[in-house]
């Protein structure tokens, strides 16, 4: 009686060992969930140029303005933010980062330790529908428990090694946070930044967050509210490029 109660229990062990391992997504089935959350391949694919306009709270330094960012398939950006009079722009035009001085009003390029920097975050759709295209990959690294709450964690390196870690909603498949070490200008040192997503709407087809919060190192940086959102507005690359 007691080798077949053995037997049973180890039968039971081997059954959850087999469901555990049937159950742990890989970081592709993870990644295919967040594009149909997001609207779907079709609808994501659809979007050839993205202009967001948004509020800004710079929390560190007490002040107030708004940002038009915009973004062209696959590689272009530019971010023009307005604060107390002042407008500052920065952009990647698919191979130079570029900035308005707002002090001196003169265009320059990019510091080097930045230009890293703007050519990850100018990625768009095409980047996250096609991840080999562009030397990014993707890891899955289970579970971890934020705010009383269980989130997929996904681990994002890109072509130049850096890596960001991903925290991912398992009941939405939208991102929750993302975390990652990145370049302070004003003091040339490494920080750890944090973005917490939020208020999440369709528009369109497709599913964005509209607030975003992030920290450095472990301090209140930026509070962002998206007040529009277009797509297809037909941006011309010569905006993206470096006035001489």
């Amino acid at each position: 009686m007691r080798r077949h109660a053995a037997i049973f229990a180890c039968g039971l062990f081997a059954l959850a060992l087999v469901s555990g391992a049937a159950q742990a997504q890989t970081a592709q089935e993870i990644l295919a969930k967040m594009i149909d959350a997001q609207g779907g391949a079709k609808a994501l694919t659809a979007v050839k140029d993205t202009t967001i306009n948004a509020t800004v709270e710079l929390v560190a330094m007490g002040m107030n303005g708004t940002l038009t960012m915009y973004q062209k398939e696959p590689s272009m950006m530019r971010m023009d933010i307005e604060i107390m009079g002042m407008v500052i722009t920065q952009a990647f035009d698919g191979t130079v980062a570029w900035m308005v001085n707002p002090q001196t009003g003169a265009t320059e390029e990019m510091p080097e330790q930045a230009v890293a920097a703007m050519k990850r975050q100018s990625l768009g759709n095409d980047a996250l529908l096609n991840p080999d295209k562009y030397g990014i990959k993707y890891a899955a690294k289970g579970k971890e428990k934020l705010d009383d709450k269980e989130y997929l964690v996904l681990e994002q390196t890109t072509a130049d090694g850096h890596q960001t870690t991903m925290y991912i909603d398992p009941a939405s498949y939208l991102t929750y946070k993302a975390k990652g070490k990145e370049v302070n200008l004003q003091t040339n040192t490494e920080v750890l930044t944090e973005s917490v997503f939020g208020d999440f709407r369709k528009v369109g087809d497709v599913t964005l967050a509209h607030s975003v919060a992030t920290s450095q190192d472990g301090q209140a940086f930026m509070k962002m509210a998206i007040t529009k959102v277009a797509f297809n507005q037909g941006l011309e690359d010569s905006f993206f490029k470096m006035s001489k």
